[in-house]
């Protein structure tokens, strides 16, 4: 089973509980936070993902960070460690995080670029994505100086790469290919 479906199963089982426990705007904050906490925070995703790293002291470490969360979340974590799937824990949350956006009735708009966004250019995005989809999403921005300059649109299943890191990586493969 590919990575991505095994944390589409557990966070739609997660948003499943959080539902039956009328948990939704906890669970919401709490996965905000690990998925936040983790993209900006290389050391925790390499222990996260290390199989050097027991998992009792990823378990140690997580309820550390995360002191505080909700029993749902805290469930969850157990259950990825217990399954030696806790490497899953980010994909996870931004997997919550857009089921429990459409459960509302809105999307996430997932855009990377090199620098933030400004308001003139979100609106645009916020425009474009309604004109394609005809969903109302909500614009939540990575910075990641890697894409160089560009963008990286994902909303759902759809991804638009226009980073100048994409088109410089086709270059080359052109490049390499006529040689």
């Amino acid at each position: 089973m590919s990575e991505s479906r095994a944390a589409l199963r557990y966070a739609k089982a997660t948003l499943d509980q959080a539902v039956e426990n009328k948990a939704l705007p906890a669970l919401e904050e709490d996965m905000r936070s690990i998925a936040q906490t983790i993209n900006e925070n290389k050391e925790l995703s390499d222990v996260l993902n290390s199989p050097v790293v027991k998992s009792s002291d990823k378990k140690n470490i997580i309820s550390e960070i995360f002191k505080g969360s909700n029993q749902i979340t805290q469930g969850l974590v157990d259950v990825l460690i217990d399954n030696k799937r806790v490497g899953l824990l980010n994909e996870v949350a931004l997997k919550y995080i857009i089921l429990n956006e459409e459960l509302k009735g809105q999307g996430v708009a997932f855009v990377t670029t090199a620098v933030p966004l400004t308001s003139d250019l979100e609106k645009k995005i916020l425009d474009k994505v309604v004109e394609l989809t005809g969903k109302k999403v909500v614009v939540k921005n990575t910075i990641d100086e890697k894409i160089l300059g560009g963008f990286v649109l994902r909303v759902g299943d759809l991804q638009y790469d226009a980073s100048i890191a994409s088109k410089l990586g086709n270059l080359k493969r052109e490049f390499t290919n006529s040689l």
